[in-house]
This record gives structure tokens, sequence and C-alpha cells, in this order.
């Protein structure tokens, strides 16, 4: 059985981070290991707070993953702190000089509206991902990292080829989801300037927290797996719209059905 290390924060009400990527990867058939770099007190409508686990623990738990497992890929989720980026950076940096995947999904703002990422982290983790084989943003990210809006579909696909080539090795998944378009298009660009779109129509009235830590972590299942990084992102997308169609309704809040 492949296996995947996530590296991400702990979502106590069990929709998005590292529980949100475990359910993934169990129901996607590959095993999944832990790294934990904060834990949240939170629901999916509010974040009350967060505490930072200590970068050098955040580093020992990634050591011992793969002191004792072949890991396959591994992904990334909230970071949080410059410290904790530059630990998890120099931890995996020898797997990754073996071709181990590392898909990125560039966590900083949760659906609520809360900022989950220091502010001197943003630069820190633009140096992190040149180390990326893929960088998977939502809208509002990706629009971070690029410097300008992103209000449709041109200007999605823009940012997705100008990050691409302005960090030189990582594709971009930039998604597309919060435009306000028929379809729920993502668009992959390479550094080549190649672009390639995943659209789906859209689900309406749905919102639930988590997507993008779902959809980042089935990728990367897929990547364990030994799919190309297009096919991954395929079956991703198809991952999340089923997760998102039959979601539950759990009191006043929508919440994405990982199951089978």
């Amino acid at each position: 059985m492949p296996v995947v290390l996530t590296i991400a924060g702990s979502d106590n009400s069990g929709g998005a981070g590292i529980q949100a990527d475990l359910k993934t990867f169990t129901t996607l058939g590959v095993y999944g290991t832990t790294a934990i770099t904060c834990v949240v007190a939170e629901h999916p409508g509010r974040v009350l707070n967060i505490t930072p686990i200590p970068p050098e623990r955040v580093a020992d738990q990634i050591r011992l993953v793969l002191e004792a497992f072949p890991v396959a890929a591994i992904k990334t989720g909230m970071l949080y702190s410059a410290e904790i980026i530059a630990a998890v950076a120099e931890t995996i940096s020898p797997v990754l000089a073996q071709g181990v995947p590392l898909v990125v999904d560039p966590v900083m703002v949760a659906s609520s509206g809360k900022v989950l990422m220091e502010k001197e982290a943003i630069r820190m983790l633009r140096k992190f991902l040149v180390h990326a084989t893929l960088v998977t943003p939502n809208r509002d990210e990706a629009a971070l990292l690029w410097g300008k809006p992103i209000t449709d579909l041109k200007t999605l696909t823009r940012s997705a080829r100008d990050l691409s080539r302005g960090f030189r090795y990582p594709l971009f998944l930039v998604k597309g989801g919060h435009l306000r378009t028929r379809q729920a298009i993502d668009v992959l660009a390479c550094p080549d300037g190649k672009t390639r779109e995943y659209a789906v129509k859209r689900i309406p009235n749905v919102d639930p927290h988590g997507t993008g830590c779902t959809y980042s972590a089935a990728i990367a299942a897929h990547l364990a797996k030994g799919k190309s990084v297009p096919q991954a992102v395929a079956l991703g997308k198809k991952f999340i719209t089923r997760a998102l169609k039959n979601r539950f309704e759990i009191g006043p809040y929508q919440l994405l059905n990982h199951l089978p």
C-alpha cells in the first residue's frame, strides 16, 4: 500500500486539515501518516484560536515517519509560521531529492475569513514553493501570491501561467470554485506556458469548509499510486466533486462526504 505524509493543522471539527486528509487517504486506498503543525480550535463557521506546534516537534514527527515508512508522496497544508516552514523544508529535502512528489496547498485564509498564516511566513512560503511538484491555491490565495485580483477565467488562467513561470519548477493548479461561473473550472499550468482546464457543472448552494484540503490530499494520494500530475488532478477533481454532491447536512453546516 502506498504511504502518503500530510503535514498540516488539526481541525477538531473533522472537516478540514489532518482529519480531512486522513479520511481521503483511507477512501482512496493509501496509508496516511501525519505531522501536525498547529492545533486549531474551530468549527465550519468560526476559528477560535490557533496553537502552533514547536518547529522542532514538527520536524521530529516528519523525521520519524520518513524513518519508518517508504513515503511515496507528501502533502502540506497549514504551515502557519516561517519557523515551521523552514523546519519542514529542511526535514523533507532528502526525500524530495530522491524524487518524492510534493503537493503544496498554500493555506492562508479559512473559509470563515480567518487568516491562517503569519505575515512574515508568506515570504518563506514563496521560497518553499520552488520545491513543490504541484501548488494548489484557490482564487484568493493565487491572487495574494500573484499580486493582482482574479475576477474571471481569463485572469485565473493568466495567474496560473505567471505563477508557474515565476517559481520556475512547480505546476500550479489555480482553483476557480469561487468564481461566479456556470462551471467550476480549475486551471493547471506548466512552466512552459501550457495549460489544461478541469471543469464540472457547478453545484449550487454548497460551500463546506475543507474542500482545498480534501482536493489536494486526493491528488497526493493518486501521485503516490503512480499517476502523473494531470491524471492525479483529474481524479482529485472527480473525488472532491463527489464529496460535494454527497455532502452531509449536520446541524446548520454542510460537511464533505469523504466516504466511498
